[in-house]
């Protein structure tokens, strides 16, 4: 199919899906990028808030996407700068050598093989003096080298990334996104405007979660972390997509395409035949992706150059986040090389 034909085809499914959603009240409203070499189209259906209505100018809370858009490619930056060595245990670079984690890898963390306490929760350190990368890695491990999903991992990479910089994460964030193009991205807190979308109201009466981070842990260590805390829009998502995407194919940038292309080669198997690569999640038809909890993913088909990214507060009116399924089902399809027939 013609890379038109695909755009607009693509980019009607997707907004069929958000538009049922909206109506049945499951979500506000969302918008999406679906793209191709030069070439782009955005989908906005409903409101931020009931009120305002949503664009692709507006900025999304975008959850564990954050994962990949800031702390995946910084630590591709590192490794390329000598800063970090993806198989050096962490008791490398922290005080860990009698911590069980100390001889976790950063290789392992993107993998989520390294058998760190899957339970994010941090709260059982307020008000204690005890670090938290030392806390992270004083856990016992727990099935290290199988894959399970663990925010822990990357909360420790964003903490390390910081500590051999010497410079906070959101600033290391933000001189990335500025090279990649991306003008509205940013680490939280936003002001409440109509141009950011809230999330969840937890209170029944009270206002939304808004500006701020939803992911609770995140929200402890100040709204920036390597696990969550980013905020984006649909803009800013293709522009991502866009130059990872020919970063992969070889070209110059801030993250080395070696470091790309491995990382979007299957290093676990994650199960529902899947597998995990540095960071990203692979299927057997060569898309990789990643979810965040609060109703955002960004799937991308290397091979094609194709891609679809979306934004929501899923989460708005509660965490059943009925029809998030359907919706990023939509989006994978449109990338998998059977779909329609045609190989994209």
């Amino acid at each position: 199919m013609r890379d038109g034909d695909w755009l607009t085809e693509t980019g009607g499914r997707i907004r069929g899906v958000l538009k049922v959603m909206v109506d049945a009240g499951w979500l506000p409203g969302g918008s999406a990028v679906i793209g191709t070499g030069g070439m782009w189209e955005f989908v906005a259906v409903g409101r931020i808030d009931g009120e305002t209505e949503t664009a692709p100018d507006v900025s999304y809370d975008v959850a564990s996407l954050t994962k990949v858009m800031a702390t995946w490619p910084l630590v591709g930056q590192a490794v390329a700068e000598g800063v970090l060595d993806l198989d050096a245990p962490m008791s490398e670079y922290l005080p860990a050598d009698d911590l069980p984690g100390g001889v976790v890898t950063t290789r392992e963390i993107l993998t989520h093989t390294s058998g760190l306490n899957p339970v994010t929760w941090l709260e059982r350190y307020v008000g204690t003096e005890q670090d938290l990368a030392e806390a992270v890695l004083a856990d016992p491990l727990e099935d290290r080298g199988r894959h399970r999903y663990i925010d822990r991992g990357f909360v420790l990479l964003g903490l390390l990334l910081e500590r051999r910089y010497g410079v906070r994460l959101d600033v290391l964030a933000d001189d990335l996104w500025d090279e990649l193009g991306m003008r509205s991205t940013a680490f939280g807190p936003l002001p409440r405007s109509p141009s950011v979308a809230p999330t969840e109201c937890r209170l029944a009466g009270a206002a939304p979660t808004w500006g701020v981070v939803h992911d609770e842990a995140a929200a402890l260590m100040g709204g920036v972390a390597g696990h969550a805390g980013a905020f984006t829009t649909a803009i800013d998502l293709g522009a991502f997509a866009r130059e990872i995407l020919r970063l992969g194919e070889g070209s110059g940038g801030p993250v080395p395409s070696s470091f790309v292309r491995e990382s979007w080669q299957p290093h676990v198997d994650a199960g529902q035949r899947r597998w995990r690569g540095l960071g990203w999640l692979i299927t057997p038809e060569g898309v990789v992706y990643h979810n965040g909890y609060t109703g955002t993913s960004l799937f991308m088909h290397p091979a094609s150059g194709r891609y679809v990214g979306v934004l929501t507060n899923a989460v708005h009116f509660g965490r059943d986040r009925t029809g998030l399924g359907e919706l990023r089902a939509a989006a994978r399809a449109a990338l998998t090389p059977q779909a329609h027939g045609s190989t994209p």
